[in-house]
């Protein structure tokens, strides 16, 4: 039997030249090898590619979309293709199914696609890849996934086909082909998929699902709250274990909260991550981890976080809530306002100084607040220094994606940041000479002059490699990887701690 063949929009092709060609090979091909598109040719998924981007647009459209959910899956997937621009180019692929259907498309074996998401989006994606001679995708009636894309292809292919998926839905097709082609699947799945006929091919999944997941958390960034124990040092309680304590358990639930926002912040900024040098190798931009399973992750994060934030005092809660509105206000918006931007990190940074001071209950001081809001100006500064310069040296023009900076900036955010950086030891040096002098639990201050001049030698480190572009694009990393920037650090530690008790010891 014939099968006429469309070729997908993208070959205009001559009809009975593919016929004369299908008749002239036989009956002993291969049959057709048919493509799921979601987490098979590409590793995500359009519908929440599409949903997110509908969101970006306006959060109140969630509203929208639940209401064209109640018209079927199908009608919500048609509507999001007609309202929002994919960028289909920048979707990370199964490089390895891609790579294997190409090649058996050269060897002239038939490649359609069969999928559930909205045609619109698959007939821009088979364009793309140029080897798609069919597309069967949902029309906004019909969601063509599971025992309707089985039927669907047994009527297209009456005399067979192999069929390339990746889902449990995927297993009514597979029950229905000659063959089947298994995409990163788990053991379970798998075997499942062997029992429904000849597997033709697996293709194993090579990061697996924890690691990626732990990556998209950003456990390193943790690093940063421990900005918590800071005002229980300073306040004089170090030696208390149930400060330590209560302040340990603020650090786990900042930190879970903060990596919760860290993933809504890479849901996001997808596309954009895409285009980025390092970010688009990102766990949720390259599609190792799939966003189904960060919007599951994000509110579980939260509701943990805010659970031990509530069994440590009403007033950590109110920290935690103004550190989750700002983050999410910087994700949404003010990220792309130049230097609010990070002037806006710069506060974060300080509100975890907040936080700690509401954990073990000691009295606030203006200086310390003061001092980390012209430290980490400096260091948000010359994190966009150093992106703003990546893109100059690539000879991008225009400025970043999404964040208002134009290439010309660069000597602005250079001179704001190596100030900022300078006011910061400036009111460590005030600091030194109209409070801590004065402070009971320093036994030995005058070793704390030594202070100032090693904070001036990191930062001046810091914007040094900035201004070379040699710094890696957060600071905060490069210094926990940096050998100087490491010893420079104990040695801060080290004075820090004789100043503190040296006297008692000696």
């Amino acid at each position: 039997m014939l099968h006429t063949i469309r070729r997908a929009e993208s070959s205009g092709g001559h009809m009975e030249d593919i016929q004369s060609l299908e008749q002239s090979r036989g009956d002993d091909l291969q049959p057709p090898l048919i493509l799921d598109l979601d987490h098979t040719l590409i590793r995500t998924d359009c519908f929440f590619e599409a949903l997110i981007l509908f969101l970006k647009a306006n959060p109140l459209n969630l509203f929208v979309v639940s209401f064209w959910l109640l018209r079927g899956r199908a009608y919500a997937k048609q509507q999001l293709a007609h309202r929002v621009d994919l960028s289909v180019e920048n979707l990370p692929l199964n490089e390895d199914v891609v790579a294997y259907a190409r090649a058996q498309a050269e060897k002239g074996r038939l490649v359609h696609m069969a999928t559930a998401t909205d045609e619109t989006f698959a007939k821009e994606i088979a364009r793309q890849l140029g080897f798609i001679q069919e597309v069967y995708a949902s029309d906004g009636t019909t969601n063509l996934k599971a025992i309707n894309k089985a039927n669907y292809l047994v009527e297209k292919c009456p005399d067979g086909f192999a069929y390339a998926g990746d889902s449990t839905s995927d297993i009514p097709v597979f029950k229905r082909a000659k063959q089947s082609l298994v995409v990163h699947p788990t053991k379970k799945f798998s075997e499942r998929a062997t029992q429904c006929g000849e597997v033709e091919k697996t293709f194993v999944r090579p990061d697996g699902f924890l690691r990626p997941f732990l990556k998209s958390l950003r456990l390193h960034q943790w690093a940063k709250n421990t900005l918590v124990f800071v005002p229980l040092i300073l306040g004089g309680q170090a030696l208390n274990p149930l400060a330590w304590t209560t302040a340990a358990l603020g650090f786990i639930a900042l930190g879970i909260l903060a990596s919760s926002t860290y993933l809504l912040n890479d849901l996001w900024d997808l596309d954009a991550d895409r285009q980025h040098w390092t970010k688009k190798a990102r766990p949720l931009a390259s599609g190792k981890l799939k966003i189904v399973h960060a919007l599951l992750a994000i509110p579980l994060g939260f509701a943990f976080s805010f659970a031990i934030a509530g069994a440590l005092g009403s007033f950590v809660v109110l920290g935690f809530f103004f550190y989750l509105a700002t983050t999410v206000a910087y994700s949404f918006y003010l990220k792309r306002v130049p230097l609010l931007d990070t002037a806006v990190l710069a506060a974060l940074f300080t509100m975890r100084l907040g936080i700690g001071v509401t954990l073990v209950d000691v009295p606030p001081s203006p200086w310390l607040f003061v001092f980390s809001m012209y430290l980490f100006l400096s260091l948000s500064l010359a994190k966009r220094h150093t992106e703003l310069g990546r893109h100059v040296e690539a000879g991008t023009n225009g400025g970043m994606s999404g964040r208002g900076y134009r290439n010309i900036d660069l000597p602005v955010l250079l001179g704001m940041g190596a100030a900022s950086g300078l006011a910061a030891t400036l009111v460590m040096v005030l600091y030194l000479t109209n409070e801590a002098f004065n402070a009971n639990f320093y036994s030995v201050p005058a070793l704390l002059w030594g202070m100032p001049p090693i904070l001036f030698l990191w930062l001046g480190r810091i914007w040094l490699k900035c201004q070379r572009l040699e710094l890696n694009d957060d600071p905060v990393v490069f210094a926990l990887k940096d050998r100087q920037s490491l010893v420079l650090g104990v040695l801060l530690g080290v004075l820090f701690l004789c100043a503190s008790f040296g006297g008692y010891v000696i």
